[in-house]
Formats: structure tokens, sequence, C-alpha cells
């Protein structure tokens, strides 16, 4: 057991080690990476051939500031996810594949996942 995570921060990062042995992006279908703070969310669509950062959102920026006030984090969570399949068809990506970060797929992530999908993007 000489994986075994201590605190709940460690724990994530051994699922995140644990699924991008398997989860990789390439040109034809690059990864959806996820990252969440305590009060914001980022994703990057990252084409990992190449090194390059394709697309990006988070609810920091400007244009969604004014669009998520008043609103709890999964709404948020939502717009982001809207916002970069909005950006990944510009850029001409369809496909993808989804890497969670090794957060748990439901609250804020499952809600970004949803309103991607909805935006047109297929993982």
């Amino acid at each position: 057991m000489a994986n075994k995570a201590t605190t709940a921060r460690a724990a994530r990062t051994v699922r995140h080690r644990r699924l991008r042995k398997k989860v990789a992006g390439s040109g034809e279908r690059p990864r959806i990476a996820v990252y969440r703070s305590l009060h914001h969310i980022y994703v990057q669509i990252v084409d990992d051939e190449r090194g390059h950062t394709v697309a990006h959102a988070s609810s920091l920026e400007p244009e969604l500031r004014t669009q998520t006030q008043g609103k709890n984090k999964s709404e948020v969570a939502e717009l982001v996810g809207r916002k970069i399949a909005e950006r990944a068809v510009e850029a001409g990506i369809k496909l993808a594949v989804f890497d969670r970060g090794g957060y748990k797929y439901h609250g804020r992530v499952r809600a970004l996942a949803e309103a991607a999908r909805k935006g047109g993007l297929l993982f």
C-alpha cells in the first residue's frame, strides 16, 4: 500500500494519475481536462501529442463573471461547459475524451460535462 493517500487532496492526485495512464488526447480526439478549486472551475481542451491547449474556459473570465452573479457552483459549471463546447466547435473539434481530473463524476464536474455534450461535443 505504497500509494495510500493521507489527505483528500492526495487521494485525488492518486486517482488522477491512475486515470491519466488510460486517458490521452490526440489531434483527432483531444482531452477535456477539468480542474475545480473551492470557488472556481477551469476546463481546457488539450492535444497531448503536440502538447498544445486548443481551447480553454473558466469561471474567472470577465464575460462569464457577469452571468454568474447569484448562481450556485453547479450552474456556473454549466455555463463554463457551454462556453468550452462553443469554443471547441469553433476550433473544429467534435470528438474528445473526458479527463475528470481525479474528481468524482457528480456535482460541478457532471454539470460541466453534460453542458458540453449539449453544446455539441461527443465524449
